[in-house]
């Protein structure tokens, strides 16, 4: 048995907890917030609990799901599950009928009511290129040159909206290996990986507060509340972190946080960790009583907002609306109130004729700053481990997937196993 510091308790800090306490170690968390969740968690704004963000999750994230199972949750309960769809404010697009992935992918780009079918050919003809390819792209190439040669309205309508969901990078600057990876896994992998699961409850009910309640009943020592000032290298082997020894660390802490804890001790680390690049996502939530969108998340064609969801239609609460801008960068410059009127305006085309029963009133808006890292084509993340008895885990270090919350429950399992 180990004893091992988890510092920080975002998504994965707590799968490298929980996954560190069923091997059998003596496990302590340190978390610099009031509560656990890091950059996918619940707030208190205006006396009720508002996501930081509207994260979607999709049928391939199996490491996520099995965690959410661990402890306590029952993601049936807490999702709505569909087919992915990528309709717009009309309810017209792409919408994958239930079955493989694969095979609904077929079906679904050949029922598609508003490409050509030159269209829908070329875009199968990539897809079949990709796989046959096994998924692989050429070494620095971006999203926008893997898909130069599809129809400008594929890339328009599916291409660019999925990219930016999934890696909140543009299609120009973005990782064709890493977007081929995501398709892979959800679009092109097993029955239902390519589904859509939206949140129904608050974000920090999906896994941060019952994963704390977790480790708290299992003897785990939780510190809130408790920003590391420094790591010492302890001569004979391990680390001292807030005057205590333990034989291994976890940096689970944001990628500023864990490079300035690691740069004492591992400076090439900590400067490759300086050379990622972040990029914001603002969520703007509104309430319109009585009104719906065409689905339960819709996707629209002229920003600022690429994407809305309609909470009463996952099971949660009718009149209540997110519209999510995925690389706000330029629309945060002026501030956010600025960002948040122009979302305001594109709300009111975003329902379908006659569903807009009361005109839509801001409630808040959410700006995560640092929200992903910009995955862009040629990225060097920074390994996973650093020195020895000391490992990082977060969405941001080596591995095959963007900045998703299943990147990071991944990289917390496996910075948990490197000390079994």
């Amino acid at each position: 048995m180990a004893r091992l510091a988890v510092i920080g308790a975002g998504w994965a800090g707590l799968a490298s907890a929980v996954q560190a306490t069923l091997q059998g170690h003596a496990v302590s968390v340190f978390e610099m917030a009031a509560a656990p969740g890091g950059r996918a968690r619940s707030v208190c704004h205006g006396g009720e609990q508002l996501d930081n963000g509207q994260h979607i999750l999709i049928g391939a994230y199996r490491e996520t799901l099995a965690l959410m199972r661990q402890v306590g949750v029952d993601p049936e309960q807490v999702l709505h599950r569909q087919p992915l769809s990528m309709v717009d404010a009309q309810g017209r697009g792409l919408v994958l009928p239930p079955g493989p992935a694969p095979w609904a992918f077929l079906r679904a780009v050949l029922a598609h009511p508003a490409w050509s079918l030159q269209d829908r050919l070329a875009l199968l003809r990539a897809g079949a290129g990709w796989a046959a390819a096994r998924f692989h792209a050429p070494a620095g190439s971006t999203v926008q040159e893997l898909c130069g040669k599809l129809p400008g309205v594929v890339c328009r309508e599916l291409i660019e909206p999925l990219c930016v969901a999934a890696l909140n990078t543009p299609a120009s600057q973005a990782s064709a290996q890493v977007f081929l990876t995501v398709l892979r896994d959800g679009l092109f992998g097993a029955r239902g990986c390519a589904d859509l699961l939206l949140p129904r409850r608050p974000l920090g009910e999906l896994l941060p507060e019952p994963a704390w309640a977790w480790l708290g009943r299992r003897g785990v020592a939780l510190a809130p509340r408790t920003r590391i000032q420094a790591l010492i290298r302890d001569p004979q082997g391990g680390w001292t972190v807030q005057g205590a020894r333990f034989d291994g660390v976890v940096l689970a802490c944001s990628a500023h946080e864990a490079a300035r804890l690691a740069v004492p001790h591992v400076p090439a680390w900590a400067a490759r960790v300086g050379e990622l690049r972040h990029e914001p996502i603002a969520t703007v939530v509104l309430d319109s009583p009585g009104s719906r969108l065409a689905g339960p998340m819709v996707s629209l064609p002229e920003g600022p907002a690429q994407f809305a969801f309609d909470h009463g239609a996952l099971g949660a609460r009718p009149g209540r609306f997110t519209f999510v801008v995925s690389g706000a960068a330029p629309w945060l410059e002026e501030g956010s109130a600025p960002l948040a009127e122009a979302v305001l305006a594109q709300a009111r085309t975003a329902f379908p004729a006659g569903s807009c029963r009361a005109a839509p009133v801001l409630r808040a808006c959410i700006t995560e700053r640092r929200a992903t890292f910009r995955c862009i084509a040629g990225l060097r993340r920074p390994p996973q481990v650093l020195d020895p008895g000391l490992v990082a885990a977060g969405d941001y270090v080596e591995g095959p997937y963007p900045a998703t919350l299943e990147g990071a429950v991944r990289s917390g399992l496996s910075a948990a196993r490197h000390f079994d």
